[in-house]
């Protein structure tokens, strides 16, 4: 355990950078609490979405590592802010007139428009939950509306109360001139609409720690900031909730960067030193433009599962998290091949590498063997060369590779030729250009197939490479990459491709021949 925590305290690893911070909070002194506290935040006005996964997929990788550094016990809380005011009715639900009514009042006192919870709060944080569990995340979930009114925030309400000139002063500063007049950290939740309200606080008490102000008809009310009658704005609300909680670290996307200095001043004014946080970069799609829940753009989180394992997903997550990355189809096969190549390095690595690997990460330092013995590019291309509606058509070919592979023996495998012939039928048909050679690549393809017609070197892929590399070579293309630019586009409809000798190896040598000829008789292109 020494050598491996003296690795992980040298490991460059971006996990590893995030918990060497953490622990150097606690130097001097382990947490009077006892325990280090990571923290995710969810609004749940919709459905949870592909930026949950990774938020806390991330977190539970700083989580992970700081593990193997120190031995102060953890935790993990996911906050769900569901005493915000409904804002807007989401598109992408049922019973929006009904749902049209309710504006403005908490998530959990708006009816749920899917009739199986007790409010749309509670619906959305069912899926929440469903959705962390299903990956298996370890967390303790927390809700708003229970933190509020259970008196779990009381200690911190109270605090605010007392502060709140102080308070007032970070907040001020932020505002426009026209939004300082009406400004006020707390918003009350009227006893008579329900409604969180957005009005001008009259007096704030701080030895009774009541506020007052004017009801939506007009009436002057005190209520008790206690007890969940009043919520803290937003800005506040992450500050305060870091203080109340101890929250030690959290990380969040790139717009909330120009808040952060506001949040931690709340919560240092409320007795607790900030947290560390990481910004990471936001997701953008295959246009560039930013991922947005509205426009529906980028892939969703069951779209990703469609065509891959939750797995590819995280070692997406876990490359380059403070760079912006296109999240869109095309960088699935390329997302589930580089994991599991890195599964195939780990065990060769020493434990500096491995500590450095995306897998150790996605595993929690124990990753299991890769069975991918074809990569999912090449499955992609057998799909599309063998026309194939199931993953039984592809099985025909992969034993015939791989004699000792099967589904039962090979479930990553099963699970991938599954999945490539959805994504082919799905993505690579519709967009498939086949074109006729020129008078040079005709007659390398020409020759190509005499040379397979001839070979009798059996299904070794390097070996079949180093023939095609001869063909390219021997018809004098230069550079040698369009020799290979001409097969993809020629046989198989595309502008880039595998290894072709693995291809051949996989499809088969008479199949390749039989492949030439359609290309060279125009039936692909016809």
């Amino acid at each position: 355990m020494t050598d491996l925590r003296d690795a992980a305290m040298a490991c460059k690893a971006w996990p590893f950078e995030e918990a060497r911070r953490v622990l150097k909070r606690y130097e001097k002194a382990p947490p009077e609490k006892g325990y280090v506290l990571f923290e995710t935040g969810y609004g749940p006005s919709g459905l949870p979405h592909i930026g949950t996964f990774g938020e806390v997929a991330r977190t539970t990788m700083v989580r992970r590592a700081f593990e193997i550094i120190s031995d102060i016990p953890t935790r993990l809380i996911c906050f769900s802010d569901d005493l915000d005011g409904l804002r807007k009715v989401p598109g992408n639900v049922p019973q929006q007139e009904m749902l049209a009514e309710h504006l403005q009042k908490p998530l959990t006192s708006v009816p749920d428009p899917f009739g199986e919870f007790d409010s749309f709060g509670h619906h959305n944080n069912a899926m929440l939950r469903r959705f962390l569990d299903t990956f298996g995340f370890e967390y303790e979930f927390y809700s708003a509306t229970e933190f509020y009114r259970s008196g779990q925030f009381d200690p911190v309400l109270k605090l605010a109360c007392e502060r709140y000139d102080d308070l007032m002063a970070v907040m001020l500063k932020s505002l426009r001139e026209e939004r300082q007049q009406t400004y006020s950290i707390f918003l009350p939740i009227s006893p008579k609409t329900g409604r969180v309200l957005y009005v001008p606080i009259k007096h704030v008490d701080a030895q009774a720690a009541t506020i007052t102000y004017e009801d939506e008809d007009g009436q002057e009310v005190t209520t008790p900031v206690t007890g969940g009658n009043v919520k803290l704005q937003w800005k506040p609300d992450f500050g305060a909730r870091w203080a109340a909680l101890g929250v030690d670290f959290e990380m969040y996307g790139k717009e909330h960067a120009t808040n952060t200095a506001i949040y931690d001043r709340i919560c240092e004014i409320l007795g607790w030193p900030a947290p560390e946080h990481f910004t990471y970069e936001l997701f953008l799609d295959e246009n560039g433009e930013k991922i947005s829940k509205s426009k529906g753009n980028g892939i969703s989180i069951d779209e990703w599962l469609t065509y891959a394992s939750a797995e590819s997903l995280s070692y997406f997550m876990f490359q380059k998290p403070k760079t912006a990355k296109r999240l869109f189809f095309d960088v699935i096969p390329k997302a589930v091949d580089e994991y599991h190549q890195q599964l195939r390095a780990y065990p060769d690595q020493d434990t500096a590498a491995q500590l450095a690997n995306p897998v150790w990460h996605i595993h929690g330092g124990t990753p299991p063997e890769s069975r991918m013995v074809v990569p999912f590019a090449m499955l992609l291309n057998l799909a599309s060369v063998a026309s194939a509606q199931d993953k039984e058509t592809l099985w025909g070919f992969i034993r015939r590779y791989a004699p000792d592979a099967s589904p039962e023996t090979h479930p990553d495998l099963d699970a991938a030729a599954a999945s490539a012939v959805r994504y082919f039928n799905d993505f690579v048909k519709p967009g498939r250009v086949f074109r006729l050679p020129s008078e040079v690549e005709r007659a390398a393809l020409e020759d190509l197939g005499a040379r397979l017609r001839a070979w009798d070197g059996g299904l070794d892929a390097e070996e079949l490479q180093s023939m095609v590399f001869a063909v390219g070579k021997a018809h004098g293309f230069e550079p040698l990459r369009d020799w290979f630019k001409a097969l993809y586009e020629v046989l198989l409809g595309a502008s880039q491709g595998p290894r072709f000798g693995g291809f051949i190896a996989l499809y088969g040598v008479d199949e390749t021949v039989a492949l030439i000829e359609d290309a060279l008789a125009g039936r692909l292109a016809g």
